[in-house]
């Protein structure tokens, strides 16, 4: 399973970003897909997770700025950011919790894509 994510970019303090992250491969059934990100220095840290079912989780420092949400016939996780803070400032990285047969079982990760907040 390879997971591709797109949408990191340079913006201003109080703007938006919409990232995706699509995954493919040998897929029986995706039961989470998620968004981490890691700041320089710092722990990778959960932004914002949905089950297949659409249920969300998100960090406390995310919640009402950042939608996540999921096309699953597409197996592709989006996150809508918005009045976004330098603090936000990390490399975001897309995650699949995959399910199926035991051979086809697994947590994968994407490459990353940076985003930068400006003050």
């Amino acid at each position: 399973v390879q997971l591709q994510a797109s949408g990191g970019g340079l913006v201003q303090s109080g703007g938006s970003l919409r990232l995706s992250c699509a995954a493919s491969g040998t897929i029986f059934s995706i039961n989470v897909m998620g968004w981490y990100r890691q700041a320089p220095g710092k722990q990778r840290e959960l932004v914002a997770e949905i089950t297949r079912g659409g249920s969300t989780n998100y960090a406390d420092s995310v919640k009402g700025r950042f939608t996540g949400s999921r096309d699953n016939a597409k197996n592709t996780v989006y996150l809508q950011m918005n009045s976004l803070k330098p603090e936000d400032t990390a490399l975001y990285y897309c995650a699949a919790e995959v399910s199926g047969p035991l051979w086809a079982r697994g947590s994968y990760w994407g490459q990353g894509t940076l985003v930068t907040v400006s003050s």
